[in-house]
């Protein structure tokens, strides 16, 4: 790699996006256009083949027995939540550290909020934390799969059985995550994706999945997504409206070849990050652990001045993301709670320190040349100015 001080300032024209979703697009531009235009031409935009065939082969990808399609990844876990029983005053145990989603749908499906903290590098929820939090009212637990990065699944799922609970994995960020050579997604009683269109399986709007190995769970769930009925005019139960259209399941297939190949893309930029990074003063780069698989949605690093370095990488043309400013116990949404930083220590220290940085598998070699670059210069100088404060 070239000299870390150099072709910075010359490239501040040329800005390097945290995302780029339309070199993936222009990338397979003609098998994406052409799925449209049959959708369009067979007026098959609400269920149909094109949905029906990507249920059928995202559950097979995943290693799932069923797919349940919906509207998108919030509507996921709500739908599988009603579908599971979940009672007004009943307890669901998450994560601190995530999209409001996770703990928003709880809320809205009638049950209550429970959290537990995370693992300091991991971000993920911390088996060790969750017993402590069962009561005689908790039914569930929603572990998240958060960046990427599977969650501790055997441990979990220990803690599910004992307590005799039910466990809905959220996979909205681990497409192809693997936790002790299994996918993530085939631990709980069901799993949520979503599809958002920057996830690493994009639709072009919003879309998401539910997987089970359950088929009467799968029926409930479905049934529960198209109005309580699934056929038109038969309604055995009151459902919700929660379908995915036909175009963006058309848009799902064609992307669905390629995600092997965009994971292994993700990983090895991944794994130019963590060695060309290794060295780069103050900086905490993502933790590999035996047996987890990170398919690595967020590269997200860690600085104690994280503003501080992103607004340095942003003038130099660097765009970042911050995943999540603040941790979901401390949000105004939760405010009830009175929640106290010092019962979430690590996601509390966490959430002003992760800074995400552009990963995605169009990103070119040369411009990950200069996102290193520019974060060891800059890592570089906050170290020095703040020597210089002591």
């Amino acid at each position: 790699m070239s000299n870390p001080a150099s072709n910075l300032t010359g490239e501040r024209t040329k800005p390097i996006p945290y995302v780029n979703l339309y070199a993936q697009y222009r990338d397979i531009r003609s098998e994406i256009d052409a799925a449209i235009e049959t959708v369009i031409a067979e007026s098959s935009f609400v269920r149909g083949v094109h949905v029906d065939r990507f249920e059928e082969d995202f559950a097979a990808v995943i290693g799932a027995s069923y797919c349940v399609s919906c509207g998108n990844g919030t509507d996921a876990l709500y739908i599988a939540m009603r579908a599971l029983g979940l009672k007004n005053g009943d307890e669901v145990i998450t994560t601190a550290h995530s999209w409001i989603a996770t703990s928003e749908t709880i809320t809205q499906a009638g049950g209550r909020v429970v959290f537990c903290d995370t693992g300091r590098d991991t971000f993920n929820i911390d088996p060790k934390l969750i017993e402590d939090k069962i009561s005689s009212r908790t039914v569930g637990i929603i572990p998240v799969h958060l960046y990427g990065q599977p969650a501790d699944m055997k441990a979990i799922m220990s803690i599910a059985r004992k307590y005799n609970l039910w466990v809905i994995e959220d996979c909205a960020q681990a497409h192809l995550a693997q936790y002790r050579g299994r996918a993530v997604g085939n631990f709980g009683d069901a799993a949520t994706f979503s599809f958002y269109p920057s996830k690493n399986l994009g639709a072009m709007g919003d879309a998401g999945a539910i997987t089970t190995n359950d088929s009467s769970l799968a029926d409930r769930m479905a049934r529960f997504a198209r109005h309580g009925g699934l056929r038109k005019g038969e309604h055995q139960i009151e459902g919700i409206n929660s379908r995915l259209d036909g175009l963006q399941a058309a848009i799902l297939s064609v992307k669905l070849q390629y995600l092997d190949r965009w994971t292994r893309d993700r990983r090895l930029r991944a794994a130019f990050y963590d060695s060309a990074l290794a060295g780069a003063a103050g900086l905490c780069t993502p933790r590999n652990f035996h047996g987890y698989e990170h398919v690595y949605h967020v590269y997200a690093v860690r600085h104690d001045r994280r503003d501080q370095l992103a607004a340095r990488l942003s003038e130099l043309g660097i765009q970042t993301q911050i995943n999540y400013p603040i941790a979901l116990p401390f949000l105004p949404a939760y405010q009830r709670f009175s929640h106290r930083p010092e019962e979430f220590p690590n996601a509390w220290h966490n959430q002003s320190r992760v800074l995400s940085l552009p990963l995605y598998p169009e990103l070119k070699h040369e411009e990950q040349e200069r996102v290193v670059q520019a974060i060891i210069v800059s890592c570089e100088q906050l170290s020095e100015h703040g020597n210089d404060q002591k």
